[in-house]
């Protein structure tokens, strides 16, 4: 995640806020099944176990650690511009073969989610701050493309 503050939307701020408490239990559950360091371990695959938890919560801490830290920048930052696509908008965009998309801008992927296009991706970085009518390029996997925003909100005619 970036250090420097950025605003989202209240959809990305909910999303994020639920999955820090989601991860929150997660690590909950997870700090419960560790043993103590004076605790005695049995054989290796206990022992592998314990070290694979031990990875678990560390890996839970340092999501737990970006996520508060970005709502704290979003906090910092204000609310995002309104007619401007920003993190967390839904962007209609026209691409240069006449096929319409709508997407969701995002700050991380999200395993199988075909709607979401990441902030830093290269569609993502040139539709940041742009207005529908605006035309942007970008480098896609056949070479450079480009899209037009056609609107902002739930979908066609939307601005919002």
């Amino acid at each position: 995640m970036s250090s420097e503050p950025a605003p989202i939307s209240e959809t990305a701020r909910q999303a994020l806020e639920r999955e820090l408490a989601d991860l929150h239990t997660e690590r909950d559950t997870v700090a419960a099944t560790l043993r103590g360091s004076d605790a005695e371990v049995g054989d290796r695959a206990d022992e592998a176990d314990e070290l694979q938890r031990a990875d678990d919560q560390r890996r839970l801490d340092d999501r737990i650690r970006d996520i508060t830290t970005r709502l704290r920048q979003a906090d910092v930052a204000g609310p995002p511009p309104t007619g401007l696509v920003g993190v967390g908008s839904t962007v209609t965009v026209r691409f240069g073969d006449g096929g319409e998309e709508t997407v969701q801008i995002g700050e991380t992927a999200v395993a199988q989610d075909r709607t979401l296009v990441t902030a830093d991706s290269p569609l993502g970085r040139a539709l940041l701050g742009r207005r529908p009518g605006d035309t942007v390029t970008f480098d896609a996997p056949d070479g450079e493309d480009s899209a037009e925003v056609v609107s902002l909100g739930d979908g066609p005619g939307s601005d919002g």
